[in-house]
């Protein structure tokens, strides 16, 4: 009998420690899923945050190309002593074409509107090569004045243009 109650008590210790057993390794299990959840949350803030940085390191380098590329237009137009400006005044638009507001042809600012994102297409028209987009009726008028452009050396009719779309 006492045998068997130390059979009873052994099967019964056994059966308590491996109860004991799983709840230890459901906790452990526990634990390493957390763990791997913050490890990929930490790895989560970690992407997005370099992500930022990189889009935020892509807008100074595209800026600092605009600026380049303003730089080296403005010292273009030094080294020439032309800039489109002085092209457009020198040559007699103004008589035709005010900043803001139609007189006997559409504004700058109309046309740097009707041409925003269409320079070539500006110079095509400046050198006798396109159609007027802005107001063709009056192209007929213009007509005598696009002689002048079109003799013009194409650096200067491109100066002209990057003047007209730079009025805002």
């Amino acid at each position: 009998m006492r045998t068997l109650a130390l059979l009873f008590l052994a099967a019964l210790m056994m059966g308590l420690s491996s109860c004991g057993g799983n709840e230890q390794k459901e906790n452990k299990a526990t634990e390493a899923t957390q763990a791997v959840e913050n490890a990929a949350e930490k790895t989560k803030e970690a992407a997005t945050k370099a992500a930022e940085e990189v889009k935020e390191a892509a807008n100074e380098v595209k800026e600092a190309a605009s600026e380049a590329a303003n730089e080296v237009k403005e010292a273009a137009q030094a080294a020439t002593g032309k800039d489109g400006k002085t092209l457009f005044e020198s040559n007699g638009c103004v008589a035709c074409h005010k900043v803001d507001q139609k007189s006997i042809g559409p504004s700058l600012k109309e046309i740097a509107a009707a041409y925003q994102g269409k320079e070539q297409e500006l110079i095509d028209f400046l050198k006798g090569k396109h159609e007027a987009i802005v107001d063709p009726a009056q192209f007929a008028v213009m007509q005598p004045n696009l002689e002048i452009t079109k003799k013009m050396a194409d650096e200067d009719v491109k100066a002209i243009a990057d003047y007209i779309l730079s009025v805002k």
